[in-house]
């Protein structure tokens, strides 16, 4: 599989992770116009108020219109491009007023092919990893995520609910080690790609390999699903657990914002 490839099943499964679990928020909005796609929440972090470019023939105006939208909803807002691939969009967005501030691009991260014996390698076996089927267990993974990512609670309760256990493109998880939970994992399935999301481990159980185990897990239950790629978004402290992993960076994703907000 080409590279091409590669970033096109990242950013499709990036945008229907984003699309989905965002409708666990009350006054969601989720607008697709003429290759833009714009998520607006409503919720306190701009990760769940963007505006993306979703298919090739994606256009300025449409892109203005996704901007527009976002500063009359009055949301923490970003546009992300993809570094090499949404470039022409540049101008626009400066135009518009907005600007990139100084910060690393994300990177959008790939595993292909999933190496089962490679992620079976991480497990660590003091952590009991489970797959959540009730509003006991989305508690326990909106507990875990709030405390692990230092999130207001309303982050959480807008992305994690039980309707999520009705879709079949997506599983909750929760690691316990002694009963307590300790880490939380969330994979969501497009096509061929399972994607890593809402990876957190809570403070006092950090630097012991379980974002990594569960990582593992993730991706272990999407290739028995039948995905033979694995997809994720890491932050700078995440990134070097993912490439001990086999993910490996395909596209970089640079942040524009409005001039005086913060990313």
């Amino acid at each position: 599989m080409t590279d091409d490839e590669l970033v096109a099943l990242e950013h499709e499964n990036w945008i229907g992770y984003l699309t989905g679990v965002v409708r666990c928020a009350c006054g969601v909005r989720v607008l697709r116009d003429r290759g833009v796609v714009t998520i607006l929440t409503g919720l306190p972090m701009d990760w769940f108020n963007q505006v993306l470019i979703e298919r090739e023939a994606a256009t300025p105006g449409a892109v203005l219109a996704g901007v527009a939208e976002a500063r009359e909803r009055g949301d923490p807002f970003v546009v992300r491009l993809r570094e090499g691939i949404d470039d022409r969009f540049i101008p626009t967005l400066t135009q518009a007023g907005l600007v990139r501030p100084e910060q690393r691009p994300m990177p959008g991260m790939v595993a292909f092919p999933i190496d089962r014996d490679g992620m079976a390698a991480h497990a660590a076996p003091e952590l009991e990893i489970r797959r959540v089927t009730d509003a006991a267990g989305v508690d326990a993974h909106r507990e875990v995520a709030t405390a692990g990512f230092g999130w207001d609670r309303a982050l959480a309760l807008g992305t994690a609910c039980p309707g999520l256990l009705d879709r079949p493109e997506c599983v909750v998880y929760v690691g316990y080690t002694e009963g307590e939970p300790v880490v939380s994992g969330l994979g969501w399935r497009t096509g061929r790609t399972v994607g890593v999301y809402s990876i957190a481990t809570i403070e006092s159980a950090r630097r012991r390999g379980y974002a990594a185990a569960m990582t593992a897990r993730v991706v272990a239950d999407g290739a028995d699903a039948g995905c033979d790629a694995a997809a994720l978004q890491a932050s700078e402290m995440g990134r070097p657990i993912y490439e001990r992993l086999g993910f490996r960076t395909v596209v970089e994703y640079a942040a524009y914002i409005d001039h005086g907000s913060e990313a």
